[in-house]
């Protein structure tokens, strides 16, 4: 039986490394200035920090029903079953319009996937699917080993500024003004529901990497008993700033010197996200193994 695996940008996997890895990445709209962009299709990099940085208008969408169908027919016609990993449910609407397309399509041959992942985390379960496609799953076992583990990750998001939350409507002008008025930096995380919310609170983005580095060390020892990470692999993701990510990968690898040997993946968050997190972030995260692997 052939199985693709299908995810969208929010994964943060670009469109070159998908045909690498031979999956299909189908890129998340969103609009600047009313003009319309595909992350890693027609905008660049630098064109859309500098979108940011100029403060212009920016809002997210989610793909099209028939960029979906497109998609999907088409693979359809070579692959027997498709596995789709959509960015979190809590996140986005994403997975509900994609498991109402699947079911218009043939829901026996596409699985879509809700385990509330984004970004690192995201990355890393397209990862683990291609891994169990090799070792014989079918897409329904695929779909279920994920969804059964979706807890077992977490990740942190350290933010340099409250203003695109407040564009965004995450939070109120008020809590905004008095955040920049005392330089508080939250460190937000995935919560049950697969929803972004605060885990805690810095001045500086030394004390951003320090309470992840804290959260990362306790995930390790309470969630997962593996104080020593021996059984975890662990991510770090930016926006814009690349050289300072991997310097803080560097720190977590001292936090952590007898974890599993496999080098810390430090990649940019997708744009879709950045959109309502604004650029300079440090994130990071936590992924315990997947046991059938």
């Amino acid at each position: 039986m052939k199985i693709v695996i299908t995810t969208d940008s929010g994964s943060g996997i670009s469109q070159e490394e998908a045909k690498r890895l031979g999956v299909t990445v189908i890129p998340m709209p969103f609009m600047i200035q009313d003009e319309t962009y595909f992350e890693d299709v027609n905008i660049t990099e630098a064109e859309f920090y500098q979108a940011l940085e100029s403060h212009l208008p920016i809002h997210t969408s989610q793909p099209a029903v028939y960029t979906l169908e497109e998609i999907w027919s088409k693979l359809l016609k070579e692959y027997d079953s498709i596995v789709h990993i959509p960015i979190s449910s809590g996140l986005s609407g994403t997975f509900q319009s994609a498991f109402l397309v699947a079911s218009e399509i043939d829901e026996k041959r596409i699985h879509v996937v809700d385990n509330r992942k984004v970004s690192l985390t995201q990355r890393r379960s397209v990862l683990e699917a291609l891994e169990l496609v090799k070792r014989g799953k079918s897409a329904n076992e695929i779909k279920n080993i994920l969804e059964d583990h979706n807890a077992d990750n977490t990740i942190y998001i350290g933010l340099e500024t409250l203003s695109f939350l407040k564009a965004g409507g995450r939070i109120t002008p008020a809590v905004a003004a008095v955040g920049s008025l005392l330089k508080i930096k939250p460190v937000l995380t995935i919560v049950e529901g697969g929803r972004l919310d605060t885990y805690s609170k810095a001045r500086s983005k030394k004390g951003i990497k320090r309470e992840i580095i804290n959260a990362l060390k306790k995930d390790a020892l309470e969630k997962f008993d593996d104080p020593e990470g021996r059984e975890c692999y662990f991510g770090v993701a930016y926006a814009g700033n690349r050289d300072e990510a991997e310097a803080f990968a560097s720190e977590i690898a001292e936090a952590f010197p007898s974890r599993m040997d496999v080098p810390i993946t430090v990649e940019p968050l997708s744009e879709i996200v950045v959109c309502h997190t604004g650029p300079g972030i440090l994130g990071a995260a936590i992924m315990h193994k997947l046991p059938e692997l």
